[in-house]
Parts: C-alpha cells; structure tokens; sequence
C-alpha cells in the first residue's frame, strides 16, 4: 500500500513549507463578519430550495472577493490569511441552528403523528407541536430557550473538542510515525492557487486555470441554479432545462432492470470532482454499480426485494432495496472495511513506513514554527470534552445504562480514531463501523430496559477523528501556524452563532418550512423524517420495522463478500483504491452521479494526463476550485434575488 503508484503521485503534490505565520488580522475578522452575514443565508436557503447548499463553493467565493477587494487596496493576501479564510467559511457553513428548523418540522411531521412519535420526542430538541413558538413560526420564545442553549452548549464542546484527541493524533501519525497523508495536497492546493501576488499571476498556470473553471462555473450555473431562482419568482413554476436533482430514469428501465435505480444527475462539478478523486476508486465504485445492477434483478427474482414493485422511483427504489436487503449487506461490508482496516494498521507497523518512523521525542518536541501546543494539553482536552459530553447525556437521559456513555467515549472512540486516522495517513481512506450507534441503542433498550427515544438525540460521545488528522494536514502543507487557526475559532464562532439564528428565524418567518417557497425540503423531509423515526421506533417497541429489516444471516454475507472480494483482488496486485471503491460501492447509494464521475476521471487520465504530464496533478484540484467558485457567485445572486423579492411579499405597506 506505500509503494501504491497512484498514491505516491498524490502524496508528491505539496511539500512542507520552511516557514509558517499565523495569518491572523484584521482581515480575518471582516472575513468571519462576511461569511457570517452574507454567504450563510444563501447557503441556508439554496439547502431548502434544491438540496445543497453552497457548500465548498463559499470558500473560494469568500476568497476571491477579499482577494481582488486587496488588489484594488494596492495588497496581496498572504496564503495564510488566505486559507484562514477557507477554514472560516467552512465552519460557517455547517449553520448551528439550521437543525432546529428540521426539527420544528420532525415535532409536528405526519411522520411522527403516523408512528405515534410526537409525544416521545423530547422537549429538550423542540417545543410541542401545541406551542406558540411553532404556531407564530418563531425562535424568540421562551419554549426555545433551553433547545438554544443546549445547542450552543454542546457547540462550545464541539469546537474545543477538536483540538484534542484530532490534535493527538496527527502528531502521532504525522510527526512519530512519519505517514504520508497522499490525499491532504489535493485539499490544501487550490487555497495555494489564489496566493500569489499580482506580479506572479500575469505569469503563473495556477490563477489562469483558476479563472477557466470560475467562467466555467458562472455559465453552468446560470443554467443550473439562477434560471429556475428567476424564472419562479416571476411565473408560476420555475423553468428548469436541466432537471434537478437528476434525470430520472428507473421507470423506464423497470422492465429490463427491476429493482435497479437508474438516471443521471447533470451537474457538471460531479465530470470536475471525477478529475480530482483518484482513478482507481472511481473505477471500483463504477465496478460496484455494475455489481449491484447484475445483482438487483436476480435478488429480485428470487424472492428477496419483494418491497420494490413497478411504478417505484429512485428514492422509493433504493428505500424498499434497503429494507429487504441492503440495510443488512451494508452493515455487513461496513465490518468487512473495518476488518480490513484493522488488518492493514496491524500489517502497517511492520511495513517500509517504520523505517522512518520517528521516536517519542518527536512528539514531545514538535517541529518549530507550526503553532504546535503541548501534546498533554490536547488529551486534558480530550478528557474534558468526553466527560462533559458523559455528563450531558446522563442529565438528559437518565434512564439509558450510564455505562454506554463511558464505553463510546474512553473505548470505542479512541480505537476507531486511530484507525481511521492510520488509514487516512496511507491510503487516504476514512474507515468506521457502521450503525454501532444504533445497535448499541437497541441493546440498551433490549437488555436493559430502557424504553424512548430521547437517546437518538443525545449529544453521545461518539466520534471518529480520523478525518481531522487531515484538516491539521493540510493546515501544516499551507505553512499556516495553528495559533492563527485558533484565533480564528474564537472570532468566528460568536459570529456563526448570531448569524444562524437571525437568519433561520428570518427564512422560517417569510414561509413554513417545509412549503412550496422551499421544494426540496416539501418534496424530501417527509420521506428523510419516516427513515429517522422507523430507526427511532426500535427503542420503543420490540417489533418494530427496523427489526424486520435486519437480518443476521445477509449480514454474514455482507461480511464474507467484502472479505472475498478484497483477498482477491489483493491476490492480483490491483490498487488499493480500487479495492476499496468496490467494497464501498455495492448497493450504497444513489448511482446517479457516478456516470459523470467516471467520465470525469476517464478525461483526466486519458486526455488531459497524457497532454499535461504529472503537472495535471496539480492542474485538476484548482480547476475545480475555479469552477466552484464561479457556481458559488451565481448562488448567491440567485439567493439574493430570492429573498429580497420574497421580502418583500411580505412587508406591509
């Protein structure tokens, strides 16, 4: 797995700058206000409308006007300053308090009234559906007051929590055992791309790709999000040429293909995100479709998908597929990765890596000039973070064995982080255990005796940190110091917290939410709230759908084939990515997307890889940084117009 072409080609992207600064100013601050109070609405309100937000696209929009707001000011913005920004506005986006509009909505869903759910749900998550708060569509009431708190409070928790166990665990796979991290350059090279001077950029390969995928993004996303924004607030419905979220297809493949969930999604970023992920995983998910199209209408014959029947479309397809089986096979190929995982960290100590593997002195002396703190500190905080999540979860749920909470947080938890963690560090793969969550609920109410549901919203301390080793990754490629990182959590965090709320208030009180002013959320939340609450229903009673889906014996079979299926294709010498796009894409989601992946990733292998050389690394992460920005900026034209036109519907004269 070191020796890995494909891997070793990523992993030699970037290397580790001489020099570090914290990138800490007065810009930052402006940058937090900014992304607080301009791009967090219209990420907010584009997730209701079509389904996602802008997501990484508000990073490189925040980026790209701060930086030619300094060009204009006659100065440059450092590369730290600048991915400071991008760390920012990746914060900003995960809105706090937009969970509280889906759970104003869970309290009085049909879901919940058909289930017989509404009463167990606890008060601590939303106000009774009887509440004034829901009836005036507000969160300034004091039945709010204590979900409000509760969520900031375990925010506060969150956002030092990351610098604990995270924190830990890079210096021990990054600085004692010296692994490479391949996937952390692609992250960390497009913030590098916008940080060069104006001098540079009349000259450089990375501002003029960053530009061609920007006018890239603009035109498709004129197409894509700002006709339909325009075009509903003038006529009736809005004009859609290209249909979203996909093409949908499964009807009309029924005959030939039953069972299968077949279209595809249109969206040109997914041919960008193809060009960057590497080949062979694409090519093994490709791989797993196929398997699983092959495999459905066999299934189907023989008894086994008897929930599907003609007229099904993609979501109602792949819900019924679940239940019969593939809820059951995906737990078992989730513990095939796992074990896989585990026989790879095993394998690993006594691979080629431990020939430069460092010493305990590398983790008590960190390099100079990355803003390292003491490692002790970073397990105090991790002790803290845990006990006060135990806390927490004992107050709310007094009724739930105590014991669990201990055993998620001092057991489980550093034990799946560190496997994770390696396994980022040489593959670039994240690995977890499916559902251990869940299963872990039903044995407490099994075996002893709990009976509810204000468990599954507990803030239990279960976390797998292995995706954090590299975010610090790639905070240490970019020579940014990790005391910028921190100031910059102390200012944006206030920020995210006031914006949230003011602007969740302010979508919810211009429509209810789910309506017909917010499509998505009308046409998905009924079919996402039924799935939450069938899963909550198991700690309630002993029959419960989610009992009758589960089956020990596919399960086993899940296992088997994904340990088959690895052993195999690691007995022919395939890559390791091709190995893990196969195992993890048998039957797991919707297919859709992955035709314009493939496409994508043929492109850049066989054409732009062939003409450019090993330069199409570099090339590929800041095109579609380029791209993303470009369909970030005509998002939030798109949502300006939107709510500035549906204002004022509202305003009285």
């Amino acid at each position: 797995m070191y020796d890995d072409k494909e891997l070793k080609e990523y992993r030699d992207l970037l290397k580790v700058p001489d020099h570090f600064e914290e990138g800490f100013n007065w810009k930052t601050v402006v940058g937090a206000i900014f992304i607080g109070f301009l791009m967090m609405p219209g990420s907010m309100y584009l997730q209701l409308v079509i389904g996602t937000g802008i997501g990484p696209a508000a990073r490189w929009v925040t980026i790209i006007l701060f930086a030619e707001i300094a060009k204009r000011a006659y100065s440059d913005l450092k590369q730290q300053e600048i991915f400071l920004l991008y760390y920012m506005a990746g914060a900003a986006m995960a809105s706090t308090f937009q969970g509280l509009l889906w759970n104003q909505y869970l309290v009085q869903s049909d879901a919940a009234r058909m289930l017989g759910l509404t009463e167990f749900i606890p008060s601590w998550i939303a106000p009774q559906p009887e509440s004034a708060a829901l009836l005036e569509r507000t969160f300034l009431h004091p039945d709010w007051m204590i979900p409000i708190l509760l969520l900031v409070g375990s925010q506060i928790i969150q956002r030092i929590d990351q610098f604990g166990l995270g924190y830990a665990l890079y210096r021990i796979t990054s600085d004692v055992e010296k692994l490479p991290f391949p996937m952390a350059p692609v992250g960390a090279l497009g913030t590098i791309a916008l940080a060069e001077s104006r001098e540079e950029k009349t000259k450089s390969w990375k501002w003029r790709i960053f530009s061609i995928g920007g006018v890239i993004g603009l035109a498709f996303g004129s197409i894509y999000i700002l006709l339909p924004a325009v075009s509903g607030l003038i006529f009736t419905e809005p004009i859609r040429l290209i249909p979203i979220p996909w093409v949908e297809l499964t009807r009309h493949t029924e005959g030939v293909l039953p069972a299968v969930a077949t279209g595809i999604q249109l969206d040109l970023g997914i041919v960008f995100l193809g060009m960057v992920l590497p080949f062979w995983a694409v090519i093994g998910g490709l791989v797993g479709l196929v398997i699983t199209m092959v495999a459905n209408p066999i299934l189907y014959n023989n008894g086994i998908l008897t929930s599907w029947h003609q007229g099904m479309g993609t979501v109602e397809t792949i819900f019924a597929n679940n239940f019969d089986f593939y809820m059951s096979f995906g737990i078992g190929l989730g513990v095939s990765i796992g074990i896989i995982g585990l026989w790879q960290v095993a394998k690993s100590f006594f691979g080629p890596a431990q020939k430069n593997r460092g010493s305990l002195k590398d983790l008590l002396h960190p390099p100079k000039g990355r803003g390292d703190f003491d490692f002790k500190i970073a397990i105090a905080i991790y002790l803290f973070s845990t006990i006060s999540y135990v806390i927490l979860c004992i107050i709310l749920v007094p009724t739930f064995p105590w014991i669990f909470f201990l055993l998620y947080g001092f057991v489980y938890t550093p034990v799946i982080s560190y496997i994770s963690a390696r396994m980022e560090g040489i593959a670039g793969q994240f690995v977890s255990l499916p559902l251990v969550r869940e299963a872990s609920f039903i044995a407490g109410a099994k075996y002893f005796g709990y009976q509810g549901i204000e468990i599954w919203y507990a803030p239990i301390p279960i976390h797998n940190y292995g995706e954090a080793t590299v975010n610090f990754r790639q905070i240490e490629l970019t020579g940014t110091s990790l005391r910028g990182i921190i100031k910059a959590e102390f200012i944006v965090f206030p920020v995210v917290m006031v914006a949230s709320l003011l602007f969740s208030q302010f979508i919810w009180r211009l429509a209810p939410i789910p309506s017909a002013s917010y499509p998505y959320a009308q046409e998905l939340w009924h079919l996402q709230a039924l799935n939450t609450l069938l899963m909550q229903s198991s700690t309630l009673e002993g029959n419960s759908l989610f009992y009758q889906a589960l089956n020990g014996t596919t399960v086993a079979s899940g296992i088997g084939f994904g340990l088959v299926t690895y052993a195999t294709l690691s007995i022919f010498g395939l890559p390791i990515l091709l190995i893990y796009g196969i195992v993890r894409g048998l039957g797991q989601s919707a297919p859709h997307g992955l035709i314009l992946e493939v496409i994508g990733a043929l492109l850049g292998r066989y054409f732009f890889l062939k003409r450019y050389g090993k330069q199409w690394r570099q090339y590929a992460p800041v095109l579609l940084a380029g791209f993303s920005c470009g369909m970030g900026l005509t998002g939030m034209f798109a949502m300006g117009l939107a709510l500035i036109m549906k204002s004022l519907g509202h305003m009285a004269y």
